[in-house]
């Protein structure tokens, strides 16, 4: 599963706008909206949504599920589940 947050995410790491994702995916423009404006979990045609991971993988986004490990190492971001405030900030 992808969220719509990650989506997003990844295209910021990629410095790329929607357009240039549904190109690279072969995927429409009004489609990449739909997901990236989706809540939580995008939904959406398997194939689709393959088509966008892969698109992202091939651009060198590492795309992680919870408690996923990343095995290629290299620089990423993550979401984590909100803790306690940290007293020393």
């Amino acid at each position: 599963m992808i969220t719509a947050a990650q989506l997003r995410a990844a295209r910021a790491l990629l410095g790329i706008d929607q357009k240039k994702l549904a190109e690279l995916s072969g995927v429409s423009l009004p489609t990449i909206q739909r997901m990236e404006a989706s809540e939580g979990n995008v939904r959406g045609v398997i194939e689709t949504l393959t088509k966008v991971v892969e698109a992202l993988n091939g651009a060198g986004v590492e795309l992680l599920g919870e408690n996923a490990r990343s095995e290629s190492g290299g620089r990423g971001v993550r979401m984590r589940r909100p803790g306690p405030p940290n007293p020393t900030t």
